[in-house]
């Protein structure tokens, strides 16, 4: 049978005559109400979604705040140790004709060690590394040894990775906040279209409109981020949880390589023991910086012998003053690895909760399409088509499926199949229709 426009065939049934000439009129407001249904329950996922985000939000707030006070007090520390450094340099005379004596036969010794070191361990860039390593010793003193100086070196550098590791957070984490808010704010216009035809108990919605809080977000230097991601405005559903889980692998990369470099910084001046467990991370530290290889400064007799010297039995300040740089550098080592750890338990934290959004966001996050959306007095879906399908060859006796023309939203109509068993006067017959049309738009738009 076939039902177009109001109009039935000849060869058609006659409709109940309740029903009359209206029936896909009446099968348009059954369909019409279950999506009505829907795209209430979508909204408010989209709130659930909302208040996700600004909880989250506020707990990134906090950590900011301590994130702050951790560089605050990471950075004293630093420029104790720097102080400390530069007044052990002033008065370094004091042992001065001993240490160059023995500075003279320490260099060859460090430079071989260290290069036979590096040529066994990594895979290129020997000859590059020698001439640095060359450069550096000559023009270096006997000091850079005593005083252990490379350990505010890789602190300095362990900062710039940190303060970069950072604004990428920052970055990611505000295209987060902007995506989730394009979501909402797309979802608010589809309520205030739609308000009138809400029942009471999607009302609190209304609640959730009010201006959000401001937040404080620190300044970001760079836009890379920014525009790599730019798509991502447009198309928020590719995937919240896709922007923090490089960051997270990356850092947790980064964390078990530096794990090594820490473990065998901390050592006191005339102890400090060489662990190079994790050889990649001693490949790239020397490359990076030659003043890495002074950490072999125990396989050298020399260079051992310039960290016997007792400067301290005539000027007893030295020896004050080494005990200072020591406990600095403890305490700056100790905020960089608690600066670490916050960056880390916050990408972790943010993997779980872009894990739901994005959960969310493909269960409700398709009705902020309609933000552009009127809808019409006749509702959602309008049914053009209602067609008996042939009979089934194998099965005269079966009850021919019917196939019916949507048209949802404002999308192109869709011819749909319902199975002959259940009657198109049936309430589940336009239940399975609109389940159908939902379920192939969301496809569509997600």
């Amino acid at each position: 049978m076939l039902f177009s426009g109001g109009r039935k065939e000849d060869s058609a049934p006659e409709l109940p005559p309740e029903l009359g000439g209206q029936g896909l009129a009446w099968m348009s407001a059954a369909g019409s109400k279950y999506i009505d249904t829907e795209v209430e329950n979508a909204i408010n996922g989209v709130k659930q979604m909302k208040t996700l985000m600004d909880k989250t939000s506020k707990d990134h707030q906090a950590i900011l705040h301590t994130l702050e006070e951790t560089k605050r007090r990471k950075e004293e520390a630093v420029q104790l140790a720097r102080e400390k450094e530069q007044q052990l340099a002033a008065n370094q005379e004091v042992c001065n004709e001993t240490m160059l004596a023995l500075w003279e036969e320490c260099k060859p010794c460090l430079k071989q060690t260290c290069m036979r070191f590096y040529s066994r361990t990594c895979r290129s860039g020997s000859g590059l590394v020698g001439r640095q390593l060359e450069e550096f010793l000559n023009h270096s003193s006997p000091f850079s040894i005593w005083v252990n100086g490379e350990r505010i070196d890789s602190l300095l550098e362990r900062d710039q990775r940190q303060e970069r590791q950072f604004e990428d957070l920052e970055e990611r984490f505000g295209l987060l906040e902007d995506g989730v808010d394009g979501i909402f704010q797309d979802s608010t216009q589809v309520y205030g279209r739609m308000y009138p035809f809400f029942r009471a108990p999607f009302s609190g919605f209304r609640e959730a409109f009010r201006p959000s809080v401001q937040h404080v977000r620190f300044p970001v230097r760079s836009e890379r981020f920014s525009r790599e991601l730019h798509p991502f405005f447009q198309h928020p559903h590719h995937g919240f949880h896709h922007l923090f889980q490089p960051l997270f692998e990356m850092t947790q990369r980064m964390l078990e390589e530096a794990q090594g470099g820490w473990e065998h910084s901390l050592g006191g001046f005339a102890s400090e023991s060489r662990n190079f467990s994790d050889e990649r991370m001693v490949c790239r530290e020397i490359r990076r910086n030659s003043a890495g290889c002074l950490r072999m400064r125990d396989e050298c007799e020399k260079c051992r012998e310039i960290l016997s010297v007792d400067c301290w039995q005539t000027d007893p300040a030295q020896s004050q003053l080494r005990e200072q740089l020591e406990d600095a550098l403890r305490l700056a080592e100790r905020f960089t690895r608690r600066y670490d750890d916050l960056l880390h338990a916050f990408q972790a934290e943010m993997l779980n909760t872009t894990s739901l959004l994005d959960q969310l966001n493909r269960q409700f996050g398709w009705v902020s399409r309609l933000a552009n959306f009127t809808k019409g007095n006749d509702g959602f879906l309008q049914v053009t088509t209602v067609l008996s399908k042939t009979p089934n060859l194998e099965d005269p006796s079966a009850p021919p499926d019917t196939q019916v023309t949507v048209q949802l939203f404002d999308s192109e109509p869709l011819s749909l199949t319902v199975p002959g068993d259940i009657s198109w006067e049936d309430p589940r017959f336009m239940e399975i229709v609109a389940e159908q049309a939902l379920q192939h738009y969301k496809q569509n738009v997600m």
